[in-house]
């Protein structure tokens, strides 16, 4: 089973029926104790970084996540829910995220290119991510974001995406995978990440 986080913000639903259109069952929860008990976990997130973390802490949901991270199950985070596995966050002041990833979260440059960065741009393929199986370089996935993430190691960077700068639009270490783009809106390539994170989840409780 894998646990879709509800701490209140973002979009739930649609990635729990993109999850079950690839043959994978999900449940939407805040319950500590069905978070512990799954074999995944997904953080999706929309919203202000702020009020997210708020909400984490409101529904005492940080130390489920810390807890399944540390015990090697395979984690998503979605847009926002990249952004939060940062130190911090420099949106409408300076946030302190969860810090599992460290590096902060910063704005777009104020350019001529319209900020938020929305629709379909591609990606760059740094790191062989196991949930970019079967994703080719240069492919599109969907975006809407103001803010991106800036890792303090490259190391961690599995895919770039230019928008005016070359940003990362998604992280991979050991078990935490996390994208900028929403795969759930990405039409067949992002299910086909969705797929392959459930098969993940699949293969590591077996």
């Amino acid at each position: 089973m894998i646990a879709i986080i509800d701490y209140g913000m973002g979009n739930l639903r649609s990635v729990a029926k993109a999850l079950e259109k690839v043959g994978h069952k999900a449940i939407i929860t805040r319950n500590a104790e069905e978070i512990l008990e799954a074999q995944g976990m997904v953080l999706p997130g929309v919203g202000a970084f702020k009020d997210c973390m708020r909400n984490l802490s409101k529904y005492k949901l940080i130390d489920p996540i810390y807890k399944f991270i540390d015990d090697n199950r395979p984690f998503l985070g979605i847009c926002l829910g990249l952004q939060l596995l940062f130190t911090e966050s420099e949106e409408f002041g300076r946030h302190k995220g969860l810090d599992i990833i460290k590096g902060k979260v910063v704005r777009f440059p104020r350019n001529n290119l319209k900020v938020p960065h929305m629709g379909w741009n591609t990606v760059r393929v740094k790191r062989k991510a196991p949930l970019l199986k079967g994703i080719e370089d240069e492919s599109y996935f969907y975006f809407v974001h103001s803010y991106y993430v800036v890792p303090e190691e490259e190391d961690v960077v599995a895919t770039t995406t230019n928008y005016g700068i070359e940003f990362t639009s998604s992280i991979w270490r050991d078990n935490v995978f996390a994208c900028q783009f929403h795969p759930e809106k990405s039409q067949k390539l992002g299910l086909r990440i969705l797929r392959n994170f459930g098969d993940l989840v699949l293969k590591n409780a077996n």
